[in-house]
């Protein structure tokens, strides 16, 4: 069928319509099965309106939902910066929260990645400026305008048929909807949106279904069944040519008797009642499908009223059976024709008819919210975009479903291994990017892009694997070579993969468990050279005083040049460590670790000379010896210590170990001083102190 509408400042007068019947079922449930038969009907069409209104090139048209896919989208922008919000900025917020529904649901798990859905229309769900309802953003300011929308898709198939019937009916699409959302344009206003009213849309092939609530639309749905179904059972019970089979339904309604011709050329006149009883049951399934989907899009319930629009809708009995199955009232289901439509004038030739609402829909829906598309060639594949203001290179790749990932090569495989009881997880090489071709030439993601034009995308190299040695692990697990006392050492680590011992050349695998020691200490060095007996104090057991002690001797002294260190550290390459034997144990150190002094030793200056006084604290004998310190102690000696009068040295004492003589021609009496001050003969003195002896005149 086609319109040629014209407007005039919001009223539309249908100027012409032309409408030709298939010569074949071309078309079943709302799918085209044969494009040259449909192209070859539309170009017959376009050819009559030509005849009376000139050239036609572009059209609108509708699909019906067969496999229909519905979205919700919505976009905000900041508007403070604006004067006033116009048509165009509204379409423009409109179309980005179309995009939002078609990205929502391309992600999401109702569709596969191999599938691609056209917007086929859409309805605003409320307009908001700045976070409050509103009925229109036109001419409105402030500081965020924003709409929710839902948008209903087809698949490309079902599309893509339509579009090439267009072409080889030499016209190009000038926008596409959806036939529930071109009927319910006019038939039910905004203003009646607040009811909540189910529109059906019964075709040929499918019945499209609309619901309306809280004034909004707010559910688009199909059942694949509809008037095409009714023609097949009076073909298949009378053996009637599918064409004839249309025509006697057609003619149950006008109450006189039909004269079919079967396929055998066998002739019979059937009355109205006679069709009614054989169709009834299959309008009953109609109605059942279209009810039973009409509750589910509408929460489970039924709407106050449905509205059938349609060629189908005329079909006996149908819409009794709705208002049955959904439990309404009989005057709550009724088949609107045109003249339920406001601000629409027909030519006079033009008979009203249901079937032609949803025609004049497409045109009016058209003007209303049309939905543009541009063509552009992604890897030699046509995809078709929303026409918006500016399109980029990414919305052509996310159209074509290459995501993000297609756009790096593929990482290489990663290695999982276990070291040293952790997880670790050795990642593989990053993939190079691909590079994006925009008519030959290389672009970004977000280089804008227009009808025609061909995008290339050149894939990028996979990352390599990754690959490890033990070595790779550790940046110092190498030998450690070093001297110690004159003999080369070199430190290895140990290398346990999966329990055997392994070098560090070693390549590792995934899942491997390593085990990694590498303890590069003085003292493992020594226990790995057979010298563990430095790192041990030799203990001596010997008697004191008639009871058994255990002493410990010294430690050798470790060195690096001057430096000395403890067996803990741990060696660098080339280091040179020299080892100084212990001191054998004497007495003295035998008194020493005991507690006590063996003697009190000062150094004091003695009129000009430095004089050593040692003054005992324990008289000791060794195995019956007395002792006097340096003796070297062996395994079992016994020991007898004897406490002397712990009194301090005094000035007195010095001269037990000097051989100083009073002068014998001095008569006067002396001073004794001790670094400078007079001093008593028992007074106690201190290393470093300067003595004298005076006679002053």
């Amino acid at each position: 069928m086609g319109i040629i509408l014209q407007e005039n400042e919001g009223a539309y007068h249908v100027a012409d319509l032309v409408s030709i019947e298939h010569k074949e079922r071309s078309m079943i449930d709302g799918q085209i099965h044969n494009i040259l038969s449909v192209a070859n009907v539309i170009t017959q069409i376009k050819t009559i309106l030509e005849e009376r209104h000139g050239s036609l090139k572009r059209v609108s048209v509708a699909a019906a939902g067969r496999a229909l896919k519905t979205s919700e989208g919505s976009m905000a922008i900041d508007i403070s910066e604006q004067s006033l919000f116009s048509t165009e900025d509204v379409n423009r917020l409109e179309l980005a929260a179309v995009q939002q529904a078609q990205q929502k649901l391309l992600s999401s798990q109702t569709v596969t990645k191999d599938d691609y859905y056209y917007c086929v229309g859409y309805s605003v769900l409320h307009y908001q400026l700045d976070g409050e309802e509103i009925g229109s953003l036109i001419d409105q300011a402030g500081r965020s305008a924003s709409v929710d929308v839902i948008a209903t898709f087809l698949p490309r198939v079902v599309v893509e048929s339509l579009l090439s019937s267009l072409k080889r009916a030499g016209l190009e699409m000038e926008a596409l909807t959806l036939e529930p959302i071109a009927a319910i344009n006019v038939l039910i206003p905004p203003s009646m949106r607040r009811l909540n009213v189910a529109l059906v849309d019964i075709g040929a092939g499918t019945s499209d279904i609309a619901i309306t609530d809280n004034n909004t639309v707010v559910a688009y749905g199909m059942v694949p069944i509809a008037g095409d179904e009714i023609t097949e059972v009076l073909s298949n019970h009378y053996l009637l040519d599918f064409n004839l089979a249309e025509m006697a339904k057609r003619k149950i309604s006008s109450g006189e008797n039909v004269t079919i011709t079967d396929i055998l050329g066998f002739e019979q006149n059937v009355t109205p009642d006679e069709l009614y009883k054989i169709l009834n049951p299959s309008v009953d399934k109609l109605a059942q499908a279209i009810s039973q989907e009409v509750q589910r899009l509408n929460s489970g319930r039924s709407p106050q009223a449905v509205m059938v629009v349609g060629g189908g809708s005329l079909t006996p009995g149908l819409t009794k059976a709705v208002s049955q199955h959904l439990e309404l009232p009989e005057n709550r289901v009724g088949i609107r024709g045109l003249e339920a439509l406001s601000d629409i004038t027909l030519e006079p030739s033009i008979v009203s008819s249901p079937e032609l609402v949803t025609p004049i829909g497409i045109a009016i829906a058209a003007r209303r919210a049309p939905i543009h598309y541009m063509s552009v060639t992604v890897n030699d594949k046509v995809i078709r975009l929303f026409e918006l203001k500016e399109m980029t290179v990414g919305d052509a790749l996310l159209a074509a479903n290459i995501t993000a990932r297609q756009l790096y090569g593929k990482p290489g495989f990663g290695l999982s291994i276990k070291l040293n009881d952790k997880d670790l997880l050795i990642p593989g090489e990053h993939g190079t990017p691909s590079k994006i071709l925009l008519n030959g030439q290389e672009v970004s993601s977000k280089s804008k892009i227009s009808n025609g034009d061909v995008v290339e995308l050149v894939p990028g190299q996979d990352g390599q694997n990754a690959t490890a040695t033990v070595q790779d692990l550790f940046e110092d697990l190498t030998t450690v070579k070093a001297t110690i006392d004159g003999r080369q050492v070199e430190i290895n680590p140990t290398i346990f993969i999966n329990g055997q011992k392994k070098s560090i050349e070693t390549s590792i695998k995934d899942r491997d468990i390593i085990q990694i020691t590498h303890n590069k200490s003085l003292a493992t060095a020594l226990e790995n050279t057979n010298r563990k007996n430095l790192l041990v104090n030799e203990s001596l057991v010997v008697t004191i005083n008639q009871k058994t002690k255990t002493i410990k001797t010294n430690s050798p002294q470790f060195r690096i040049g001057n430096i000395p260190v403890r067996p803990s550290y741990l060696i660098k390459d080339g280091d040179i460590i020299t080892i100084t034997p212990s001191e054998k144990l004497t007495v003295n150190g035998v008194v020493t670790a005991v507690g006590k002094k063996f003697h009190e030793t000062i150094t004091v200056t003695f009129n000009g000379e430095l004089v050593e006084i040692r003054k005992p604290h324990q008289i000791v004998t060794l195995n019956g010896t007395p002792a006097e310190g340096h003796e070297i102690v062996k395994q079992g000696d016994n020991f007898v210590m004897t406490s002397t009068s712990e009194s301090p040295i005094i000035f007195g004492d010095v001269f037990a170990f000097t051989d100083y003589q009073l002068p014998k021609n001095i008569t006067r009496p002396y001073q004794l001083l001790r670094n400078g001050s007079e001093i008593g003969f028992n007074d106690e003195i201190f290393g470093g102190d300067v003595l004298e002896i005076n006679f002053p005149e």
